[in-house]
């Protein structure tokens, strides 16, 4: 994304922009989107009258007697708050960013358009139930009634410095599968390993699987308790998988394969940062019974990890019928997505809801044996390969790039995206004798049409358990760990989502396409995902670690968070005695390093003779391992950690593959520290053979000289937080490379404490810098005595302008680990009333 704009530095763009802030004119571009809270606004299609109410910070609380008056409004707002976002998520989804920002968006255009996101969203529309497709429209009727009064850069900003390049755009009316689009891309996000298929697959070009295997350990059952204790199922019997034949799959490994796969994988990652997800994605949800709060009813927390974006992933939102019935249903408030109607994380006036990634294998990469360019094997037999051409337009010039899009019965060949990879594919299917003759396809679960869609409103109106669980079996992708809990005071957790059974293989490598023993058998039954109601202990926690013990008889997935979020969570928990929401809420802020409390042992025993670089070695003496942002030893130890990982692995492991120095190389290192005399400490380009305590001590004599550099001679200068920043970035324009531009829509840096794998999950990647890449998106507390006395808090603010003082309002009370209160009652919301907006039936 930081070439995007690079064309229109040649257009004047850095003259013209830098007048917008400056002149007068550039005054009134910047205030012209700036919407209205407060008046009347005739909505066509209202049955009655609809109130929003908006508090200090912009927050909607959108009152109506009908759910399509409701659905209605809240498209209007988020049009109003959000309508940029709302364009770009479309066009990333549609793959016709290439429309907006010309050549250089043109090869995610291709990606996003092979897997078909769009195309599986309008398929999707056909199988919802009425009521939920009735809400899509009403929702768009909304977005489109902005429209019809609000263009250019009565938008957005950005709108208006898009057309200083010449760009003569228009944004087309929303649709509903506009809305639904958006759950593919968060399925994206939030489902599957392809990155680790991919690494495993390169590193068994090079290495043996033992090899591997130890960079990809066990879960640790016995430290790290999974999220559901037993592993009984009412349905569906005990199913194992065979293993993949290893010596044909190292058969498969040519080089037109890995070049393949090194630009899948490419392409791949930078989708991510489009959507929002950053290293480190994850989250935190937990809720407790009434036995261990203050009030006697549950408490629930939530706290999703994903990438840090201007404006924010979320936008909070109360949707409220005046008289709640069967006829209008709705009475919740939550964290919604712009661009899509009702809430995704939140409460009603019954029950309370979080979510965390279960992250479950639901993508396979399947190799295509080719039989000439419009066929593959498959069972000894040539198999037609389905085709459809993609057109795209691109800003900047006149003519269209095509694509010609072929699919196996797999799904799609992804390794076709872009011009090496069609060239690649061309030379495999000239030698069709060779075994090289190799194309990549990727089956998703996201690519099967379902009804997400339906499980969301189902979700919004549940009042019980029963019903909840009612809701979460429609819930098919992306698969989620939901925690509940109600104001009768039961609590539970569901695991739901599609999740393949497979005859063969267990996921974690690329299989054989033209062997029927790999395809998928069908999908564990929902009776049989694990699931939980009131356990014993009264206790459930949600960190991404596993969801099941070994026993468990379906195969989830092998790529767990390691638990040291959930661990610590658990053990703060059970030490706290009584718990009330601001206590939950401080467990939210913990910054324990677990890793650290490994290391630092053997960092301590390492001799070093050198004053100087003694002094930094001395700060881990006595340190609790936290890492609050002013903290000098947490400085000291992630600078170290960083060095340790490069001097381990950077010179045995390919450059795309280095640690990133999450969850997984927590326990890697935990196991590699106990073995002296590991491979893994040996420096391959040098002669001599180093041991652990070498490796430990370069690690250490380096952080002090690199700390040194970046921050200050004397360690009580030392802060973490002034290595580890977060600077919030507009997915577009904030990322054109050009100061003044980056500077209209981009906000910090902001110092943080907390880091990788820690409770606090300001994540970076070790592989590249300190630079905060993920964090808890939103943080809500949940009080079921009492929804009033809830909390909650957006990492920036509702409003997606920038300049407005709703843009970053909520981000230093974020930054700071504080919350707002959640009015939620008709009489806390009118205490916060700043703005009243009213929508009236148009006249006759």
């Amino acid at each position: 994304m930081r070439r995007l704009l690079r064309v229109i530095i040649v257009s004047g763009i850095v003259f013209a922009a830098l007048l917008l802030v400056v002149a007068g004119t550039g005054v009134f571009v910047v205030r012209h989107s700036f919407p209205s809270y407060d008046g009347t606004v005739a909505l066509t299609g209202l049955d009655a009258e609809v109130e929003v109410v908006r508090d200090g910070n912009g927050i909607p609380q959108i009152y109506a007697d009908k759910p399509g008056d409701l659905f209605a409004a809240q498209g209007y707002v988020h049009a109003q708050d959000r309508f940029f976002e709302m364009d770009f998520r479309r066009h990333v989804t549609a793959g016709r960013l290439a429309e907006l920002f010309g050549k250089d968006a043109l090869e995610t255009d291709k990606f996003v358009r092979t897997l078909g996101w769009r195309r599986v969203a309008e398929k999707e529309l056909g199988l919802l139930a009425p009521t939920t497709r009735q809400y899509l429209d009403d929702y768009a009727r909304g977005v489109n009634a902005y429209l019809g009064t609000h263009a250019g850069s009565g938008l957005s900003l950005e709108y208006a410095v898009l057309s200083l390049k010449g760009t003569d755009y228009r944004p087309e009316p929303w649709t509903a599968a506009d809305s639904l689009a958006w759950l593919k891309a968060m399925a994206w996000d939030l489902g599957g390993n392809m990155d680790d298929e991919i690494t495993r697959t390169k590193l068994a070009a090079k290495y043996p699987v033992s090899n591997i295997a130890s960079l990809y350990p066990d879960y640790p059952y016995d430290r790290n308790e999974p999220i559901v204790a037993t592993a009984a199922v009412t349905k569906g019997g005990t199913f194992t998988t065979a293993p993949v034949d290893t010596e044909a799959r190292r058969g498969m490994l040519t080089k037109d394969l890995l070049k393949s796969l090194d630009t899948v994988g490419k392409v791949a990652k930078g989708l991510p940062e489009l959507l929002g997800r950053g290293d480190g994605i994850g989250s935190n949800a937990w809720v407790v019974s009434g036995e261990h709060t203050t009030t006697g009813k549950p408490l629930l927390a939530n706290d999703p990890h994903l990438g840090a974006t201007m404006p924010g992933i979320w936008s909070q939102v109360g949707l409220h019928c005046n008289n709640v019935s069967t006829r209008c249903p709705y009475d919740v408030s939550g964290f919604s997505f712009s661009g899509l109607p009702g809430v995704v994380i939140g409460h009603n006036a019954a029950i309370s809801w979080g979510f965390t990634n279960l992250d479950p294998d639901v993508m396979d990469l399947y190799l295509e044996k080719f039989s000439g360019p419009d066929a593959v094997v498959y069972d000894n037999k040539v198999r037609a390969l389905s085709k459809r051409e993609e057109t795209f337009k691109v800003a900047g010039q006149d003519e269209v790039e095509k694509i010609t899009v072929r699919e196996s019965r797999h799904g799609p060949i992804i390794s076709d995206v872009g011009e090496d990879e069609r060239e690649t594919g061309e030379l495999a299917a000239k030698r069709l004798e060779s075994p090289e003759a190799y194309g990549v396809a990727l089956q998703w679960t996201a690519l099967t049409p379902g009804r997400t869609a339906d499980a969301l409103f189902a979700i919004n109106r549940a009042q019980t358990w029963k019903a909840f669980r009612a809701a979460a079996a429609q819930f098919e992708v992306p698969s989620q760990n939901l925690v509940y809990a109600d104001r009768e005071g039961h609590i539970g957790y569901q695991a739901p989502g599609r999740i393949p059974i497979r005859n063969a293989g267990d996921g974690d490598w690329p299989v054989p396409g033209w062997d029927s023993r790999y395809h998928w058998k069908g999908y564990i039954p929902f009776e049989a995902m694990p699931t939980e109601a009131d356990p014993d202990d009264g206790i459930i926690v949600t960190a991404n670690q596993a969801v099941v013990p070994q026993s468990y008889p379906y195969h989830l997935t092998d790529d767990w968070d390691y638990g040291h979020r959930a661990q610590q969570i658990l053990d703060r928990i059970r030490g706290a005695g009584k718990l009330d929401a601001n206590s939950m809420a401080s467990i939210q802020l913990d910054t324990k390093n677990r890793n650290a409390e490994t290391l630092v042992p053997y960092l301590l025993q390492v001799q070093i003779s050198d004053e100087f670089d003694r002094q930094g070695q001395d700060t881990l003496r006595n340190w609790d391992f936290t890492q609050p942002a002013d903290s000098a030893p947490a400085a000291y130890f992630n600078v170290v950690w960083r060095n340790l990982l490069a001097l381990t692995f950077h010179d045995q492991l390919p450059e795309g593959t280095w640690p990133d120095g999450g969850s997984r190389w927590f326990e890697v290192m935990r196991k590699v520290i106990m073995q002296p005399n590991s491979a893994w400490w040996d420096n391959v380009t040098t002669t001599q053979r180093e041991s652990r305590d070498d490796v430990l001590r370069d690690a250490l004599v380096k952080a002090r000289a690199e700390i040194t550099t970046k921050m200050a001679r004397d360690p009580g200068s030392w802060q973490w937080g002034r290595l580890h920043k977060l600077t919030l970035t507009n997915q577009t324009l904030g990322k054109s490379g050009i100061g003044v531009v980056d500077k209209m829509f981009n906000r910090g840096p902001y110092e943080l404490g907390g880091g990788s794998s820690l409770v606090n999950a300001t994540s970076w990647d070790a592989s590249k810098d300190y630079t905060v890449t993920a964090t808890p998106s939103m943080r809500m507390v949940v009080d079921l005595s009492d929804f009033d006395k809830s909390r909650w808090i957006n990492m920036t603010g509702v409003s997606g302008h920038a300049y407005t003082s709703n843009y970053t309002d909520q981000t230093d009370l974020w930054v700071r680990g504080e919350t707002l209160p959640w009015a939620f009652t008709r009489g806390a919301v009118e205490a916060t009333r700043e703005h009243t907006l009213t929508f009236t039936k148009p006249e006759n």
